[in-house]
């Protein structure tokens, strides 16, 4: 078209006669079904109709029409996770950590509601509000006298490639009085990858605004190393699955020591997740 290949794919689902349906209208339904569990699970895939997917599909109604509700109600609280300096053991920051107190179902874990706040479109309104309610929360900290620790926060793909995402984080900072090097914003290689072009305009702007950007779950995804040398990207995130096998794992161990080689030669502060045995403390 025009010069230019389009490539397309396809999911597809399939139901069959008599087992999935005796007419018309129950097979179609029952197609659809298990065509949405294709897009949901893989894309560009096939799966047969099994009853399973309609109670599937009808928890996913659900958890859309709560996850609207939960906004509104203010359902969403913060728990905070410490970043510990290993060599002295002074907490010297926390990560801001989502939850949904679900007023039946309890704790919900951001891994169940997340993609479908994606899917929904709703995921950066729940951005704009973590990023407020973590402005308040340092407010609230200043006044009792607590150590001016950063705090970092995640931030979607969506919300990072949003045209306002800039000038929000630039108000929300200045509506609190917080400054902006309190803050550090966690955007994964994804994340990166999906804004394109439009990446080092962004990346320039966050700096501009002093706002410090550390690149998520590094190793795991595109590893791009063009993304490190860019304005505002000043810590470099291990992931805990290269942090899990420490020390015993030659890979793990070979890969850790290079990431921790480049961060220092790039003047990159290094954050390695997951920690929970002594000898990975040793190690790292």
């Amino acid at each position: 078209v025009d010069d230019y290949e389009i490539v397309l794919s396809a999911s597809i689902g399939i139901a069959g006669f008599p087992l999935d349906g005796t007419d018309a209208l129950a097979l179609i339904a029952n197609a659809d079904a298990a065509m949405y569990a294709a897009k949901s699970e893989e894309r560009n895939a096939y799966r047969f109709y099994a009853p399973m997917m309609h109670a599937d599909t009808r928890r996913r109604l659900l958890l859309a029409t709560e996850l609207r509700q939960a906004l509104a109600r203010d359902e969403f609280r913060l728990v905070y996770q410490p970043s510990v300096e290993l060599r002295s053991g002074r907490i010297v920051a926390v990560e801001a950590l989502l939850r949904w107190q679900h007023p039946e179902r309890g704790e919900v874990m951001p891994g169940e509601f997340i993609p479908v706040a994606e899917s929904l479109g709703l995921i950066h309104r729940i951005d704009e509000w973590v990023m407020q309610a973590v402005c308040a929360q340092i407010r609230s900290w200043e006044k009792i006298g607590m150590p001016r620790i950063r705090v970092a926060l995640n931030v979607s793909a969506r919300w990072f490639g949003h045209p306002a995402f800039v000038e929000s984080v630039s108000r929300t900072l200045q509506t609190h009085a917080v400054a902006p090097q309190r803050i550090l914003l966690e955007i994964t290689e994804g994340a990166m990858l999906k804004l394109g072009e439009d990446t080092e305009s962004t990346m320039q702007a966050l700096h501009s605004l002093g706002v410090a950007v550390a690149i998520d779950d590094f190793g795991t995804g595109y590893s791009s190393m063009a993304y490190l040398k860019l304005p505002a990207v000043a810590y470099l995130k291990i992931d805990r699955s290269f942090v899990t096998g420490l020390p015993d794992s030659v890979n793990d161990a070979a890969i850790t020591e290079a990431m921790l080689a480049m961060a220092k030669s790039l003047g990159l502060c290094p954050i390695a997740e997951g920690i929970e045995t002594e000898a990975q403390h040793e190690f790292l």
